[in-house]
């Protein structure tokens, strides 16, 4: 008896039948060649009756003549001048869109606000500069009570709360899932401000983590999926640039209540307002996030057409550009769900076992943290301190340069107080100004990215987990580190990593750049070693185009081939020659 066939996945005039004979690498092939454009290869007959069919189905026929303009043009968005199906004010529009990428709409813009003012309540949460002259640190045991305190809600994000990010967004949408974080973060706060042990306060600031586990992992997602693509990068990263804010007001809060006396049966008012204040910017979020449009990313995988056409109306300046994304978004989704309807597997061991999701992961999972507590221990009072670290939490997110970190950590073999000080804070701004120019996708929005939809939810959730894990890691043994080693050890530690992760992203975290979300699949479909060969031949090619001023040519990563790259570096050193 012959075998029966597995679903089929159409693609223009090329079918991918799914068979048991079929080698697993074979079939991913298949199926990442679909994923990179599900439009590529069919003709202007078959995306007709394609359209036909999908606005059938989806309720959409009364934009069906629109529909069909924006799939020709979602086939090849760059070469929209050649159809003849657009009109001349059609192609203006999307003439205007190449040439201003930053025009958009007053919503579009609304809900970037809206995800930043989340990101500087996440900034706030994490800024816990009181605790250092509380608790104090004359033994080990409140050095590193101080760090259990300090690092409760990494703890809690990375065990525990980036786990719901899941079921939240499942269940709750993008929205639902950043009201419930934020509200968590919001009486969290309030909770901080009423403890009356450290006991209490550590079960509090726990309680606080879940409020920024599945925020951190939902609203840099959020934010990539609302974004045009040619700008994805530039409003994704706006979470850490306003997490860092955050941590600049949560450093104002903690130079404008420090010195507040107590009142008559409250003892410790000044930290109780410290901690109490970061609920403000939750109250913001709370009230406007069911004001702004739902992911239309998210409304097209749970089968709401209509309101995701609404949606992509509302962060679209046109018509037209609404549809372009509305239909190849779609498409790209209905891949994915028939793809994922052949696998039998758990989301979990999709996410180890698929070669282009492990690459993903490997990539989003590169992250490291650093605390500013450093400041302190540069023989300065407690004011000079906080005054030290707001500065530099206008530049937290930046990548660290290990030789200014060095720099920096050599300060503190001077002699003088003021000598120390200005050594450090001088080690500190070179290398945040250094990377700041160049600084590559960080964290939260590149691990937003680089996920397709059916794994996105759950990695985002290993992303931030991760990346929790080592802040709770840090801010625990971060105060023992330096009573143990002195500040200069510590900086010392932490430059020799920061040259380790250089390697790391330099072979393991390719660019995204201007690839839609979904055209980012064929990127991460190269082989492992593949990408780490082109970026172990990254620097020699910079080293060749900027420093020496050469004309040389490099091929982009997906068409990269070691032996080509060879063969073609020695035809130009023949020709330079």
């Amino acid at each position: 008896m012959s075998e029966k066939p597995k679903r089929q996945l159409s693609h223009g005039s090329d079918t991918v039948v799914g068979s048991n004979s079929d080698s697993a690498t074979e079939k991913q092939k298949r199926q990442d060649a679909l994923m990179s454009n599900p439009l590529g290869n069919k003709s202007e007959e078959e995306i007709h009756r394609d359209v036909v069919e999908w606005t059938e189905r989806t309720g959409l026929t009364d934009v069906r003549d629109l529909m069909f303009k924006a799939a020709l043009v979602a086939q090849d968005r760059d070469n929209f001048e050649r159809l003849s199906q657009l009109t001349e004010e059609d192609k203006e529009i999307l003439r205007h869109e190449k040439a201003h990428p930053f025009a958009q709409t007053k919503t579009l813009y609304w809900t970037v606000f809206m995800c930043s003012m989340a990101a500087v309540v996440q900034g706030m949460d994490e800024t816990v500069t009181i605790w250092a002259s509380r608790i104090g640190s004359d033994s080990t045991r409140d050095t590193l009570l101080l760090g259990l305190v300090a690092s409760a809600p990494y703890l809690c994000s990375a065990v525990f709360s980036c786990w719901l990010t899941y079921p939240l967004n499942k269940f709750f949408g993008r929205r639902g899932a950043i009201f419930i974080s934020t509200l968590c973060a919001f009486l969290g706060c309030i909770w901080n401000g009423v403890t009356n042990s450290w006991e209490h306060l550590f079960v509090s600031r726990l309680f606080l983590g879940i409020g920024i586990g599945p925020k951190s992992a939902t609203v840099p997602t959020f934010s990539a999926e609302i974004a045009p693509a040619r700008i994805r990068g530039a409003l994704a990263m706006q979470w850490q640039t306003w997490t860092a804010f955050g941590i600049c007001l949560g450093t104002v809060s903690s130079l404008i209540f420090k010195d507040v006396p107590d009142k008559p049966g409250i003892t410790g008012l000044n930290w109780r307002l410290m901690l109490g204040s970061a609920c403000l910017p939750a109250i913001l979020v709370c009230a406007q996030v069911y004001f702004v449009p739902e992911s239309p990313r998210w409304l097209i995988g749970k089968g709401r057409h209509h309101k995701a056409w609404q949606s992509f109306l509302k962060l679209r300046r046109t018509p037209l550009q609404a549809a372009v994304d509305m239909y190849y978004t779609s498409k790209c989704i209905e891949i994915e769900q028939e793809i994922a309807a052949e696998r039998t597997r758990n989301v979990v061991v999709e996410m180890i076992s698929v070669p282009r999701n492990r690459r993903a992961m490997l990539a989003s999972c590169i992250v490291m943290y650093y605390s500013s507590t450093i400041f302190e221990n540069a023989g300065q009072d407690t004011t000079t301190a906080l005054l030290g670290s707001f500065g530099y939490g206008l530049l937290f997110t930046l990548p660290f340069l290990s030789l200014f970190m060095w720099i920096a950590g050599s300060g503190f073999w001077l002699q003088g107080a003021q000598q120390q000080l200005a050594m450090v804070t001088t080690g500190i701004y070179l290398f945040a100004a250094f990377y700041g120019p160049g600084a590559g996708p960080v964290p939260f929005s590149y691990s937003a990215e680089v996920y397709p939809l059916n794994v996105r939810e759950v990695g985002m959730a290993l992303a931030t987990a991760v990346t929790w894990l080592f802040n709770f890691i840090n801010a625990l043994v971060f105060p023992l580190q330096i009573r143990k080693w002195g500040s200069a050890g510590a900086f010392y530690w932490f430059g020799a990593w920061n040259f380790v992760l250089w390697f790391l992203v330099l072979m393991f975290c390719p660019e995204t750049k201007a690839f839609t979300l979904e055209e980012l699949d064929e990127v991460f479909s190269m082989s492992t070693l593949r990408q780490a060969r082109y970026g172990l031949a990254s620097p020699a090619y910079w080293f060749r185009k900027y420093i020496l001023r050469q004309k040389v040519h490099r091929v982009a990563l997906h068409h990269y081939h070691p032996s080509e790259e060879k063969d073609r570096a020695q035809v130009e050193h023949r020709e330079l020659a």
